[in-house]
């Protein structure tokens, strides 16, 4: 059956569970990054590892790398956590955002084409 409504409000995306292609649980959905003039959501922030949220680690990928399921009403993806390396480096709640070559070579490790096309 398909989805009669192909679009979600940020608030329902920001705490949704991501599952590995296996379906177990691997992190949730932090909050979406979204280009200002487009409104196209360019990556997600998600945490990975941890327990009952402690321990866990933001990351920021591309938002093509999740596919919605619908029969685990979360996100699937094909990362593992050994394609993630080092947690990015924060202060409190603020990211690091990458510059333009941080990026593309992000972009390039996920083999999808940097969003800014640098």
């Amino acid at each position: 059956m398909s989805n009669p409504n192909p679009v979600v409000e940020s608030n329902r995306v920001e705490g949704t569970p991501v599952y590995d292609l296996h379906g177990k649980r691997i992190g949730t959905i932090r909050y979406l990054v979204i280009e200002k003039i487009s409104g196209r959501v360019v990556n997600v922030v998600m945490t990975f590892g941890g327990f009952l949220g402690f321990g866990t680690h933001p990351y920021s990928i591309p938002w093509e790398k999740l596919k919605f399921d619908t029969t685990l009403n979360g996100y699937r993806t094909d990362i593992v956590g050994s394609q993630l390396g080092d947690p990015p480096a924060t202060s409190g709640d603020d990211e690091i955002w990458p510059d333009h070559k941080s990026e593309k070579e992000s972009h390039d490790d996920w083999d999808i084409p940097p969003f800014r096309g640098v």
